[in-house]
């Protein structure tokens, strides 16, 4: 049997400490149901905002976003302490209760879409798009499209530290210009 050489070892643990420091530089985000989410934000003393991302099986630019942005460490803690995380598939077959009423799915052309998904993006439906809703489950703002970390990271501020109640968009977004 042949010895491995001290240069073989160091190059060894130089990988072994890459990929561990790699693999927890990643978090992950807690993704809830929309009725774990509603459930929280209804019986929780201090509930936090809600967050959903619709997306479909299909959509490369959701994947991409779920790779990119929210497995972004610093976007992850965030999101993770000022949200619940939820993820809604647009195409989903389950029923959703919301405000009283029951959303379900939709047979439609090839695959069909989702009444509740439809709603929160005010009929235009185009993945992926992310939706903020306060505390009490009222609407703030549909953001549609693929949103890279940093971005994201400014408009989820915008909503989870309460910055619109005193400043509209254009105002919070121009104000490193």
């Amino acid at each position: 049997m042949k010895a491995i050489a001290p240069k073989s070892i160091g190059f060894i643990l130089f990988l072994f400490v890459a990929l561990v420091t790699h693999t927890t530089s990643a978090q992950e985000v807690t993704w809830l149901s929309w009725s774990e989410a509603a459930a929280l934000a209804t019986s929780e003393e201090n509930p936090k905002k809600i967050f959903v991302d619709v997306y479909t099986d299909w959509c490369g630019w959701c994947k991409k976003m779920d790779k990119d942005t929210f497995q972004n460490a610093e976007v992850a803690a965030y999101m993770d302490a000022n949200f619940y995380m939820v993820k809604l598939d647009g195409e989903g077959k389950e029923p959703i209760e919301y405000k009283g009423r029951t959303f379900n799915f939709v047979p439609s052309g090839r695959k069909g879409y989702h009444e509740f998904a439809a709603a929160l993006m005010g009929g235009k439906l185009s993945y992926p798009t992310t939706i903020f809703l306060d505390e009490e489950m009222n609407m703030l703002s549909p953001v549609p499209g693929y949103q890279k970390p940093e971005p994201f990271l400014n408009i989820a501020k915008y909503f989870g530290d309460d910055i619109y109640k005193e400043k509209d968009w254009k105002t919070y977004s121009s104000k490193g210009k």
